[in-house]
């Protein structure tokens, strides 16, 4: 299934390389949504360290809440890494493919916590429904696509797997 959605997003990007050589617009869309997701990841992450820290706790699950010192270490250092791809997205345009692609697997990393929050009931972040919390879940595949698509991560993915 995995390796489908890689033939996929390639076929997709021939296709669009097909239709506009250029691809001026195209371009600018994806430095849109890799800025965005910059700025979205940097904020994040700063909140993980200041304001938003005890929200935060709620997303760590519980199989990893081995004491309160340790559940506040992981949303610490979950909000430095956050800090770090949020900056690298926005500033290390020449390695945005392996940026995008770690970004995109830290994604894959925290989705236990999207779905701790739903299996638990645990209101965090304005989510206090199930229905809510359930529609984040379909949520995490989008920020995953769009780290990989405006980057070009999906061919670091497959230089990493030692597919070419």
């Amino acid at each position: 299934m995995q390796q489908d959605s890689v033939i996929i997003a390639d076929i997709f990007s021939l296709y669009l390389q097909r239709k506009n050589p250029n691809n001026n617009i195209m371009n600018y869309v994806k430095t849109f949504f890799r800025l965005l997701l910059g700025v979205f990841m940097t904020y994040a992450g700063i909140a993980h360290l200041t304001t938003a820290r005890q929200e935060f706790v709620a997303q760590v699950p519980t199989w990893l809440q081995f004491s309160s010192g340790f559940t506040d270490f992981v949303v610490l250092a979950s909000g430095v890494v956050e800090i770090a791809l949020g900056l690298g997205m926005l500033l290390l345009w020449k390695k945005k493919a392996a940026v995008g692609a770690l970004l995109a697997l830290f994604y894959v990393a925290i989705f236990p916590g999207n779905i701790n929050q739903y299996v638990n009931h645990i209101s965090a972040f304005g989510l206090d429904t199930d229905e809510a919390r359930l529609i984040r879940l379909f949520f995490q595949p989008v920020l995953i696509f769009l780290a990989l698509w405006s980057t070009g991560g999906w061919s670091q993915l497959k230089a990493w797997c030692g597919k070419r």
